[in-house]
């Protein structure tokens, strides 16, 4: 039985081939990558995600920085950070990072290292569809990359203020931001895959055509009881996009941006005085120190990618009419960009969290939370939600609607 693959972006089916170590396959459609063939074994991918766990127990247990000003010393670890703003009162900033920088990823390194365990076992979990429904649901919101960039940003900002030490924390965090990206590689739909390839779930396309389920990518017939016949999940309407729904995210979106801008994300008091900093001017202090690579990255980050969303989307939504497979092509790409880049945004939001615990020194320097970073992480999750709810297999289903049957292509 050939198994068969359906890109998440256009729908089109594909039988699913070997594509040799370190090989990839593509859709002949869109362009989209399908799935990557590593060169680890899958004793060393379990090996690799324990491995990442041990990583992210030191990064979160060991200080990252120490710092000393006037006979005050401070040593700090990221937990402290997201307690010392909880107990300040920014609840709502704490809880965004205390999410994305540590509960996220530790759930995504947990439950990949679960399911592999059980896959390599040849044993089936009652729950698995649970977990790796779970699991899809995490990725994105999993922000370990984004924190270690914006730990390199504040430890930068903070240097001019205080006496600073690195601790083997940071060292854990550049480790686990290595091995993170290896172990990403393995999402729900990589695992579902190998759990087919085991014989431990039914495989995809096995039991016909004409539908995709959304959570594991399972090709079927369509179901009596409506659910998939793999992993449980509802199968649910054909289209699961809704532009009325992705509007109004937008627009929401694009309400918070405004004070995400102009109102102040920080305000500094020293012994020289008060001073408040918006987003801009975090930029232009860091190009002042001479950190102009920084200052591009944050701007690029804070500024451009948020605007870059908000207009991708509108545009993908306003120019939906199909206009040929290259146009389609196009949006494609350009969506896949749009989810790529979504979750950067949040650097300034670790920024502030970061800075208002290494600055906490009363009396002689202490960072307070502007009322920016709530607003700004309200358009990260807004963006990210509006680009999880357009559909862009829309398009290219307008584009196909005259052929009578999905054609098959080898990936």
């Amino acid at each position: 039985m050939r198994a068969l693959i359906a890109c998440p972006h256009c729908d089109t089916l594909h039988v699913r081939l070997d594509p040799g170590v370190r090989g990839r396959a593509e859709c002949r459609c869109c362009g989209t990558i399908l799935y990557r063939r590593g060169w680890l074994t899958p004793d060393q991918w379990v090996a690799l995600a324990w491995a990442c766990l041990a990583v992210f127990a030191i990064a979160q247990w060991f200080p990252i920085v120490s710092l000393s000003i006037q006979g005050q010393n401070l040593s700090l670890t990221y937990w402290e950070a997201l307690r010392l703003c909880w107990d300040r009162g920014y609840y709502g900033v704490s809880v965004m990072a205390g999410l994305a920088g540590f509960w996220f990823p530790l759930l995504q390194i947990c439950l990949t290292l679960w399911v592999m365990q059980a896959i390599s076992a040849r044993r089936l979990p009652p729950d698995l569809g649970h977990a790796l429904r779970l699991l899809g649901r995490l990725a994105p919101w999993s922000m370990a990359t984004v924190l270690i960039l914006a730990i390199l940003v504040s430890v930068v900002k903070t240097a001019g203020l205080a006496r600073l030490q690195i601790e083997p924390g940071l060292f854990g965090f550049f480790a686990l931001c290595y091995l993170l990206t290896g172990l990403g590689r393995w999402d729900a739909r990589a695992l579902w895959r190998r759990a087919e390839d085991v014989g431990l779930v039914p495989v995809s396309g096995a039991s016909g055509q004409g539908r995709v389920c959304d959570a594991c990518g399972c090709v079927q017939a369509p179901q009596p009881s409506g659910r998939c016949l793999r992993c449980g999940a509802g199968l649910g309407p054909e289209r699961h996009g809704d532009a009325a729904q992705v509007w109004a995210l937008l627009l929401a979106a694009a309400f918070f941006y405004i004070p995400a801008n102009t109102l102040p994300i920080m305000e500094v008091r020293t012994v020289f005085g008060r001073s408040e900093h918006t987003i801009l001017g975090g930029v232009i202090e860091l190009w002042n120190y001479g950190s102009w690579d920084l200052a591009v990255i944050v701007f690029v980050a804070s500024v451009l990618v948020p605007v870059t969303k908000l207009l991708a989307l509108a545009f993908l939504l306003l120019r939906d009419q199909p206009m040929g497979v290259r146009v389609q092509r196009q949006r494609t790409r350009l969506y896949v960009a749009v989810e790529f880049i979504g979750q950067w945004s949040m650097l300034d939001v670790f920024v502030v969290v970061l800075m208002a615990a290494m600055a906490n020194f009363p009396g002689l320097s202490q960072i307070s939370v502007g009322p920016a970073a709530l607003n700004f992480g309200a358009v990260v999750v807004l963006t990210m939600l509006a680009a999880m709810r357009y559909d862009p297999r829309r398009g290219w289903d307008a584009l196909r609607s005259a052929r009578p049957h999905k054609e098959i292509h080898e990936s």
